[in-house]
């Protein structure tokens, strides 16, 4: 019977990896929540605590967990807080009993309160700070979040391996082709020469900007504020990316949590308002893309215990709905602030 490689990654495996760097668990180890890779805070014999993530296998390559792994430099070398990998024994990337792992000191911390308007305006200026940083050279091995690599190559997948019931796939590939093709027309396409926003800039991102991403610390502490964790998800696009998954809520909710951030954001960098015509399209992508990510990883047996419901013919009907209605969303007014 096939076995999943995380399905090796024992208690024991992680102490001995952090053992090969000197680093000597005292027993005590916390699975963090994460799906994509195996994260653990570790505590040490000397009582301090790291946080130890293995890569999961095959998904990227080595060039491009040390692209992440530089960009997160970056930013801790320019005061940014964002949470870098420790450099021990001379190198940010190890390797374990066929895992590829790092190690990061361990950060405490909160949900930020997205409903407080300063701390939506402390969010912005920390993430115009990583835009800055980011926009200072390209990257080279890591890809783009663009129509094709998050929306096409996720449709033609899904497709391609028959992960969609048949008494639903024609209705989801219908309002996914549709959704695409309003997508198609915007500057997340690489075809959209012509479009009057195809000279939008785009630089390094963090890539995955959510409430989980962020700890917030008491302001009334030394370095308290947000940290910005778990840069995995690093690629190129553009800033809006990074901003647009800390809304929710009703229009005017999404609205006035827009302000704060970009009241913050451009105290230290300008925002081009036009991007914001992408945030339903960044949302759609997101939307096929998740599927997709579901699909590929459920022979990982902590997928069918955490996502139970994925895969049935009610959940693909309830996301043809979900297309249906990001198209209508598409063809409205972007927000503006």
């Amino acid at each position: 019977m096939n076995t999943h490689p995380y399905e090796s990654l024992t208690p024991d495996v992680v102490l001995d990896a952090l053992a090969t760097l000197d680093l000597h668990g005292d027993g005590r180890l916390t699975a963090l929540n994460s799906y994509e890779n195996r994260v653990y805070q570790v505590f040490l014999e000397d009582r301090s605590a790291v946080v130890v993530k293995f890569y999961r296998p095959d998904r990227w390559t080595r060039a491009e967990i040390l692209e992440e792994h530089s960009f997160s430099l970056e930013l801790a070398a320019a005061e940014v807080p964002a949470v870098a990998p420790l450099e021990l024994h001379g190198a940010t990337l190890h390797h374990h009993d066929g895992f590829a792992f790092s190690v990061s000191p361990y950060r405490g911390g909160r949900a930020p309160e997205l409903d407080d308007f300063e701390v939506l305006e402390w969010v912005g200026r920390f993430l115009a700070r990583i835009h800055t940083i980011g926009s200072r050279k390209p990257f080279e091995a890591r890809p783009a979040l663009d129509l094709q690599s998050f929306g096409i190559a996720s449709r033609d997948w899904l497709l391609g391996n028959d992960k969609i019931p048949l008494d639903v796939q024609r209705a989801w590939e219908t309002a996914c082709n549709a959704a695409l093709d309003m997508i198609a027309t915007t500057a997340l396409s690489a075809s959209a020469t012509t479009s009057p926003d195809s000279n939008f800039r785009k630089l390094r991102l963090h890539g995955d900007v959510h409430p989980g991403n962020i700890l917030w610390t008491p302001t009334d502490r030394p370095g308290g504020g947000p940290h910005f964790v778990d840069l995995d998800d690093a690629r190129t696009g553009f800033a809006v990316q990074d901003l647009w998954m800390l809304l929710s809520g009703d229009r005017a909710q999404r609205t006035g949590q827009l302000s704060g951030l970009l009241d913050g954001y451009e105290q230290f960098r300008e925002f081009d308002r036009r991007e914001l015509a992408l945030i339903e399209p960044l949302r759609t992508l997101r939307l096929i893309h998740y599927s997709a990510w579901l699909a590929r990883r459920f022979e990982d047996p902590i997928f069918p215990i955490n996502f139970p419901w994925f895969g049935s013919s009610d959940y693909w009907k309830g996301q043809v709905l979900m297309l249906e209605e990001q198209c209508e969303q598409m063809a409205e007014e972007p927000l503006y602030a």
